[in-house]
């Protein structure tokens, strides 16, 4: 059991993001980014020369996932868990399960996948741990998700709004996981072979509004415990649309917005894998792996 001092902050109300998430899919979800993301995920999939058994999608709000990769040479068969049954679609394969509780028995999974899910979790370095702890020996984890400098644009011109209309600033755009921090979080929960990277998209808007409207239809409206808990001020959210469109325009006048989609995969461990090797084992010195040479000799030829 995690000691008390380690519980993590209530960053997200997390009973207000499946709130969320109903209204989108109630509205009709905005799904052109998770339509990406599962596109781009299974294209990296494709790079692993592996077949993997069973499957999980882990908490992607949609089927986009599950579409990307229905009939992937690398996944056998794939089942869903997700907070929301509205979320899982008609598959039969499928659990209501909430992304920091995972109901799955220890090495039961071959490959845990999901995309644009756990951004929202209050305990991203618990999630990886019971991920890690569901992969079989040589299992794969592979996620992609919301982190880095996303809606940046969007957080500076609220927060110019609000002081300036109401003299305070609330927070309005969740924080987001740096890239640097998640490789060593990883690595903690015990994956090998941690990699995590970003890829930058930017989306171009004709008007603030309907970026407001399609961040609501992807689920994706203020969660935050500590949000302000009355209704945003018209004045403010006018100010907030006038300083974006100023701020943050192209000239020919379509407003920029940032995702920055942090991809994480990782190894459950297993003998057959390539290992570090160990300290003073090496065969070479780092100087002469580099090229360098030793106060007093002369450069070899060719160099300067």
């Amino acid at each position: 059991m995690r000691a008390m001092s380690q519980t993590p902050p209530l960053v997200f109300d997390r009973a207000l993001s499946r709130r969320r998430l109903a209204r989108a899919a109630h509205l009709g979800p905005e799904t052109f980014l998770l339509d990406r993301v599962a596109e781009d995920l299974a294209d990296r999939l494709g790079s692993v020369k592996r077949r993997f058994s069973t499957a999980l999608d882990l908490g992607t709000p949609t089927d986009g996932l599950a579409r990307a990769l229905d009939g992937h040479p690398a996944v056998e068969r794939l089942f869903a868990a997700a907070p929301l049954a509205a979320g899982l679609g008609i598959r039969r394969d499928a659990v209501v399960a909430d992304e920091e509780a995972l109901p799955f028995a220890p090495q039961s999974l071959d490959l845990v996948v999901s995309a644009l899910a756990l951004q929202g979790v209050n305990d991203l370095p618990g999630v990886f741990a019971q991920v890690r702890r569901a992969l079989k020996p040589d299992g794969l984890f592979l996620a992609g998700f919301v982190g880095g400098s996303s809606l940046t644009e969007l957080r500076q011109a609220f927060a110019i709004a609000e002081s300036e209309t109401t003299g305070g600033v609330s927070p309005r755009v969740a924080p987001f996981a740096d890239v640097r921090d998640l490789g060593g979080l990883l690595q903690r929960a015990g994956f090998a072979l941690p990699v995590a990277d970003t890829d930058r998209i930017v989306v171009r808007y004709g008007s603030p509004f309907t970026l407001f409207s399609e961040l609501r239809r992807m689920g994706a409206a203020n969660a935050l415990t500590e949000r302000r808990r009355v209704p945003l001020r018209r004045d403010t959210l006018l100010k907030a649309a006038e300083i974006y469109g100023a701020r943050f325009a192209d000239p020919d006048g379509r407003l920029r917005v940032t995702f920055d989609i942090v991809w994480l995969s990782g190894w459950a461990p297993h003998e057959s894998q390539q290992k570090p090797l160990a300290p003073g084992s090496a065969k070479m010195s780092l100087a002469a792996a580099l090229g360098a040479k030793r106060a007093g000799e002369p450069p070899a030829d060719g160099a300067a």
